[in-house]
């Protein structure tokens, strides 16, 4: 997807779904400021991260990696029958929103790797499933500047 966005300039979120600090969730954490609130809402987008690692037919020319775009875009409408944080999109997002991408470092992947096997059933609530998912959440994503992207994917 990320080669994709270098090469058109544009990424479609996948059925136009993304994250972002909505009214929705600034009312479920009210002691927390817009900082620890996107923190929150870029959590939900590499979890989601995993479903796309755990529904993708992947070449294996990379190991699995959590990877979140943050872009500044209007056009989000809020979608709390999903979650807190979801939105759907209207459009496209340019190159040009992007503000910056986080990606997994090589280190987490072999905890990515086991938290994608077992999403679906963290999501259905089994809790052995949840530790799974914590060691990779416990894996900081890496900034990088949008103008970064290219580069990047390079060095992938």
């Amino acid at each position: 997807m990320l080669q994709r966005l270098v090469a058109d300039g544009e990424i479609d979120a996948v059925s136009g779904t993304a994250f972002a600090v909505t009214a929705a969730l600034r009312e479920a954490y009210t002691a927390g400021d817009d900082d620890e609130l996107a923190e929150v809402a870029m959590g939900e987008a590499a979890r989601a991260s995993l479903r796309l690692l755990a529904a993708e037919d992947d070449d294996g020319a990379l190991g699995p990696r959590r990877v979140v775009i943050a872009a500044d875009v209007d056009g989000a409408t809020p979608r709390p029958d999903l979650d807190d944080a979801v939105v759907r999109l209207d459009a496209a997002v340019p190159m040009s929103a992007l503000a910056s991408v986080h990606v997994d470092l090589g280190a987490a992947e072999s905890d990515v790797a086991r938290a994608v096997a077992v999403i679906d059933a963290a999501d259905l609530g089994d809790e052995e499933a949840e530790f799974v998912l914590g060691d990779a959440e416990d894996h900081e994503l890496a900034w990088y500047a949008a103008q970064e992207l290219p580069f990047l994917l390079e060095l992938l």
